[in-house]
């Protein structure tokens, strides 16, 4: 009877990003920043050889292979996170009503909307840094899913309902997700 060989995964950690992991978390730190990730499945086995973490698991089925494969995504844009970080630009459209936005704590807060007297409010997460500069507003931080999150947030508290997106087409869009424009 053939044995299985074990399906495993490598990949290389810069020499100036630090690397502990610690039972099932996983922290990388480069600069003052730091990233830290808990990725736990049984039969998933993650170990920090030389600076190389090395993905593994005993059984050798699709459903394991994808895993390691999701695991590897992720750990990269960690990496990709602590040294070029994520920038994202969202644009304030606003034409039947001019929009008011500014930044209140981790809150952005959206004034005169289709001219509502009550504000809008778009939750801001913690690590990401929001800038704002006319009708562009750019938002950074070395977490992805952060980064994208608090977007989705601001486009989400503009979202319009019971009228024609084709006429009515303010609100607070995503154009650029860090190089790559959407259209």
């Amino acid at each position: 009877m053939k044995k299985k060989k074990n399906i495993a995964q490598k990949i290389e950690i810069p020499k100036d990003i630090d690397l502990t992991i610690d039972k099932n978390i996983i922290a990388l730190n480069h600069d003052g920043k730091e990233i830290k990730r808990r990725l736990y499945h049984p039969g998933i086995h993650i170990k920090n050889e030389n600076n190389t973490i090395l993905i593994s698991s005993e059984k050798n089925s699709r459903n394991e292979k994808k895993i390691i494969n999701t695991y590897k995504a992720h750990i990269k844009n960690m990496i990709h996170g602590l040294v070029e970080g994520y920038t994202y630009k969202l644009k304030i459209c606003s034409s039947h009503f001019p929009m008011n936005v500014s930044l209140d704590n981790n809150k952005l807060i959206i004034k005169n909307f289709f001219g509502e007297k009550v504000p809008r409010k778009a939750k801001i997460l913690e690590g990401v840094d929001i800038k704002i500069e006319g009708d562009i507003i750019t938002v950074k931080g070395v977490d992805k899913e952060k980064v994208g999150q608090t977007s989705a947030n601001m486009e989400k508290a503009t979202r319009i309902t019971n009228r024609d997106r084709r006429v009515f087409m303010d609100g607070i869009y995503i154009i650029d997700k860090g190089g790559r424009k959407i259209h």
